[in-house]
């Protein structure tokens, strides 16, 4: 029986009409149309629909929160946080680590659907891989910027994001290059894994994204997807995506777990998958419920050794600000 209450949308593919949810990525190598969820810590959503169109979102209203967004670090915690990354940086025991915080707030109808915020995000912060999911006790709405992996055949690309300064602003500093490029080298490295060797290219470097209120550092990593490899396979090697993890990854994923605790959807990744052709995005610039009456946002910055504390305090809160004047609240 069809759960009709359950819907998914991205880049106007439209799923409705919920048949089969499973965990296990098997499945995705049957050929059908799979929307995926999986949270940073690795926990997989997949999610076969009965009805998959091209429409526009359904429009729906959304009435705009109020009260203080509660943070998981005050800023006092979270500068003491960067500045452990930057010791155990100057000890050599990594060399960059994505660190997050979350917001919540009460939703004042513990019920209220995030529809229409969805909605809103399309019209006052359009992403090009907003994404919005609705099933299984989880409802995203997301408004992410950034590519996690495309494929098309046997050609995968991914396209970190690491640098972030104001939209009036025109230049990045080399911290934030420095911080891009190793993130470039860790997603060669886990493309190595599933790709042809010799197949692997940096395809476009330091490319500067505009969005709503900041610009973005990014650029493209893409390669040849091996024969034979299963979706399985290509999951295990490139989750959680390195920009939203740190360099190298192991180690930024130990501190993370130390410092952060579990991020839930956030920062993990979010799409559809469809036989040999998939749009995965980095759950980053994402709101979720998961029916215990919280909305939950999630911000970050990327540290390395030359992050001065404070201005990365302020970048995660710059990253916040205008999705959070949509959803109502104050920071």
């Amino acid at each position: 029986m069809c759960d009709q209450d359950s819907q998914f949308w991205m880049g106007g593919i439209h799923a409705s009409n919920l048949l089969e949810v499973t965990n296990n990525p098997d499945h995705l190598d049957d050929g059908s149309f799979w929307a995926v969820s999986i949270s940073f810590e690795g926990e997989k959503t997949f999610l076969r629909f009965a009805d998959v169109t091209q429409q526009e979102f359904p429009s729906s209203s959304w009435e705009k929160l109020s009260g203080r967004w509660i943070s998981s670090q005050s800023e006092r915690e979270y500068i003491a946080y960067v500045e452990q990354i930057r010791q155990t940086i100057s000890e050599g025991g990594v060399y960059q680590v994505n660190a997050c915080r979350e917001l919540k707030l009460l939703l004042q109808k513990k019920e209220q659907s995030l529809a229409g915020l969805f909605s809103n995000l399309l019209i006052e912060n359009p992403a090009h891989y907003a994404c919005y999911l609705k099933a299984d006790g989880l409802e995203v709405a997301s408004a992410s910027p950034e590519r996690f992996l495309s494929r098309k055949g046997s050609t995968i690309l991914t396209s970190p994001i690491k640098g972030t300064i104001r939209s009036d602003e025109d230049t990045f500093g080399e911290k934030d290059k420095a911080e891009n490029l190793m993130i470039v080298d860790l997603m060669r490295n886990d493309l190595g894994q599933i790709c042809v060797p010799g197949s692997i290219e940096v395809s476009e470097l330091f490319r500067h994204e505009k969005h709503p209120g900041i610009t973005h550092l990014v650029s493209d990593v893409q390669g040849t997807i091996a024969k034979e490899t299963s979706w399985a396979e290509i999951l295990d090697a490139t989750l959680p995506p390195g920009s939203v993890s740190g360099a190298p990854k192991s180690s930024a994923l130990s501190i993370i777990s130390t410092y952060e605790g579990a991020r839930g959807p956030y920062c993990g990744t979010m799409g559809w998958i469809h036989g040999d052709r998939a749009e995965l995005s980095v759950a980053i610039r994402t709101f979720w419920t998961t029916g215990d009456g919280f909305l939950r946002f999630g911000t970050g910055a990327g540290i390395t050794w030359g992050s001065d504390a404070a201005a990365e305090w302020a970048e995660t809160q710059l990253k916040a600000r205008h999705l959070i004047s949509i959803a109502g609240g104050e920071l």
